[in-house]
């Protein structure tokens, strides 16, 4: 599965500028967002925090590609030539920024903030979910959102101690002569470990332990402490992250609630299936799933009254992601980032059916159970349950 796209360039001109059109989040608060990196080996961990701040004005924007070297992440997992490919990724997306304020002033919060954990899919990185992320964000949660050191990023690195040297973690395929599902087992039960980690970090800043931000920024994580409620969990994500969350339901009993994006059910152990203990939702796009991995959501379902699975109609795989609202000539090269729904509709699917989950299963008091409905899979451009078509997988 290639849950992000690459641009399948000809030799044609690049025509006209790309942009990333993200909405801004349709909820209460204003958005800020900070990079937190915590440890100085693979065993630390490293995320994006997206969370609800004080407006500022003249807030700087942070970028959507945070580094180049992520172009050439991203090239190397598309199969392109790093030569080529990452220059004109830079040229062409390089410059795009994520409308949220960059380590905006933190706003506190005496009853503290729901906290989603959020796990990437195959060949992506800790920003490429901006748009969802951000969203939920705006409602009142703090959203974050991990990049992964199991090399199923396209591209990562941790500082060293002492000279402070960056060390790079590329993305690695099955190695060959290797089963694809011992390689991909071996990275999701690392994945939700990670998860499970940044957890402990939430619990260790509530309890008024000093964490030191690896990364030197504007962002103090002690500002965090009596503002995030690490009672009210929910672990999420995309695909590959998808699944990574369904396994941390059974590694932490502190999540308590997962929601999976179109999971790739594919590298779970089937004795793990009869040990998930809390309820998901899964959101599945029209175009990516097999029936293999529905019937693996089904045989949760069926345990599971609370467990819902709704397919949103006229969408792709990376509808789930930021490269849907990716905007210009370029977007017609890149392969199937979008879907015939229109990409903002399919945030406000994907978001609200996630909030009333989240309200049930948080014992939140919001009214996002007034999105109830979608749950059942009830509305303009959503069905319950899962259509088989021919998939990509």
């Amino acid at each position: 599965p290639d849950p992000v796209p690459l641009p399948r360039l000809g030799c044609g001109s690049m025509g006209g500028m790309q942009s990333l059109a993200l909405p801004l989040g349709k909820g209460p608060h204003h958005v800020g967002c900070a990079d937190v990196m915590v440890g100085h080996t693979r065993q630390g961990l490293f995320l994006r925090l997206f969370y609800p701040c004080l407006p500022r004005a003249g807030a700087e924007r942070p970028l959507w590609i945070p580094r180049y070297e992520y172009c050439g992440g991203l090239a190397d997992f598309a199969h392109c030539s790093r030569r080529w490919c990452a220059p004109l990724l830079s040229v062409a997306i390089g410059s795009c920024r994520v409308p949220v304020s960059w380590n905006g002033p933190f706003k506190p919060c005496s009853s503290g903030y729901p906290l989603i954990i959020f796990s990437h899919g195959l060949g992506a990185f800790r920003t490429l979910y901006s748009s969802v992320c951000s969203e939920l964000a705006s409602w009142g949660f703090a959203v974050a959102a991990l990049e992964h050191r199991d090399h199923s990023a396209s591209m990562t690195y941790f500082c060293t101690v002492g000279a402070g040297r960056e060390e790079w973690i590329p993305y690695r395929r099955v190695p060959q002569g290797q089963k694809e599902f011992y390689f991909r087992n071996k990275q999701v039960h690392q994945r939700a470990e990670e998860c499970v980690r940044a957890l402990r970090l939430f619990e260790d800043i509530s309890s008024g332990k000093s964490v030191p931000n690896v990364l030197h920024q504007d962002f103090d994580l002690s500002m965090l402490k009596d503002s995030i409620d690490v009672t009210k969990v929910a672990v999420m994500g995309h695909s590959f992250g998808g699944v990574t969350a369904v396994l941390a339901l059974v590694k932490e009993p502190g999540f308590r609630c997962a929601v999976a994006l179109d999971a790739w059910m594919f590298p779970l152990e089937n004795t793990l299936y009869p040990e998930v203990p809390k309820p998901v939702l899964f959101i599945n796009t029209e175009k990516f799933q097999t029936p293999e991995s529905v019937a693996k959501m089904k045989r949760l379902s069926s345990r599971n009254r609370q467990t819902k699975i709704i397919t949103v109609l006229g969408s792709v795989h990376q509808s789930q992601t930021d490269f849907t609202f990716l905007t210009g000539k370029l977007i017609s090269r890149i392969f199937g980032a979008r879907g015939t729904l229109d990409p903002y509709k399919g945030l406000d699917i994907t978001s609200r059916a996630t909030l009333a989950f989240l309200q049930r299963h948080l014992n939140l008091e919001e009214e996002f159970d007034q999105w109830d409905k979608l749950l059942e899979g009830i509305g303009d451009s959503v069905v319950p349950e899962a259509p088989f078509c021919r998939s990509n997988l």
